[in-house]
């Protein structure tokens, strides 16, 4: 017969095997996810970041959390969740759309790896030292529009050859690329001989007072710059410039969904899933500072028929036969 002090031995260490095996087992690695919009209008962009955590060979709730954060197109909050995401000891930090963001994060100088997308050369915004070899702890891709302005502009005249006059609309409060959109955009009016009006707007009134009085010069048509506040008002936008009878071309696909004229810009979703991607291959031990800053490699032109009509255009043969997607 077993003796009760044998019994009791072996009962207490049953009772450690779990405890034992649990403190072997890995913990989960974090992710913080630091969204610059409210998180009601990022689902296609938060699901082209998981399929890039996935093909990367993490899938949230199994083998890696993500925790959240959402500024609202607030950017001054983004300081305070990178310091906060900083002391909880994450990972890596996925920004994806935020420039300033990108900045703040490079000015902590912290040891947590930071994936971005920006909207502007990484190498002018201090973030890298080169896009071949960033050299520090920040790496992403970048979706730096401003080289492909003069495309969108011929684009743009192609489809309204009478158009004199060019508005290009820019925010200044969010976006450091303003300068670099604004010298292509003046090359390249030149080139074609138009006249270039830079129009600033950082909020919902002044985008359509900016639409209202340029729409006054007659032969007119607008370039949308690049901005996260412009894309989050593109129903607006796209109803302002049919308002005042205003063809457009904008940089995102999205807005000739929402009913803008025309894009031409990077596919938005496959820089965010690029980002997951990167994020996936830093917590697998692959260093910032040896992964290239991406660039866009597919360009989409969008051209929707149903506002060119609107507007009393009529699409030449040869524009519709290069559009991506024509919507009718």
């Amino acid at each position: 017969m077993m003796r009760r002090r044998q019994f009791i031995t072996l009962l207490g260490g049953a009772a450690a095997w779990p405890l034992a095996a649990a403190a072997q087992q890995p913990s989960m690695p974090v992710i913080g996810y630091i969204g610059p919009q409210p998180s009601e209008l990022s689902a296609d962009r938060l699901s082209a970041f998981q399929q890039g955590l996935k093909e990367a060979g993490y899938v949230e709730g199994r083998n890696v959390a993500i925790q959240y954060r959402w500024a609202d197109n607030h950017y001054d909050r983004i300081p305070g969740f990178l310091a906060e995401l900083i002391g909880r000891r994450v990972a890596v930090i996925a920004m994806a759309g935020s420039t300033p963001g990108a900045v703040a994060a490079k000015s902590m100088n912290s040891p947590v790896p930071v994936v971005f997308s920006v909207a502007g050369d990484p190498v002018q915004l201090g973030l890298v030292a080169s896009l071949n070899r960033p050299g520090g702890n920040l790496t992403g891709m970048t979706v730096w529009n401003a080289p492909i302005l003069p495309k969108r502009m011929e684009l743009l005249r192609e489809l309204v050859p009478s158009a004199s006059n060019i508005g290009l609309l820019t925010n200044p409060t969010s976006s450091p690329a303003t300068e670099d959109m604004t010298r292509y955009a003046q090359e390249a009016a030149r080139t074609l001989g138009l006249q270039l009006h830079v129009l600033t707007a950082s909020t919902e009134s002044e985008i359509d007072a900016a639409l209202e009085t340029f729409a006054r010069r007659g032969r007119s048509a607008l370039l949308v710059g690049s901005d996260v506040l412009y894309f989050v008002r593109r129903e607006q936008l796209a109803a302002l410039a049919a308002q005042h009878a205003l063809p457009a071309i904008y940089d995102r696909r999205e807005f000739a969904v929402a009913g803008g004229l025309m894009s031409y810009g990077s596919s938005i979703l496959d820089v965010h899933r690029h980002v997951g991607i990167y994020v996936g291959r830093i917590l697998k031990g692959e260093k910032p500072a040896d992964l290239p800053v991406m660039l866009p490699t597919r360009f989409e032109l969008v051209v929707n028929l149903k506002t060119a009509k609107t507007l009393g255009l009529t699409v030449p043969d040869a524009l519709l036969a290069r559009a991506d997607e024509v919507i009718e």
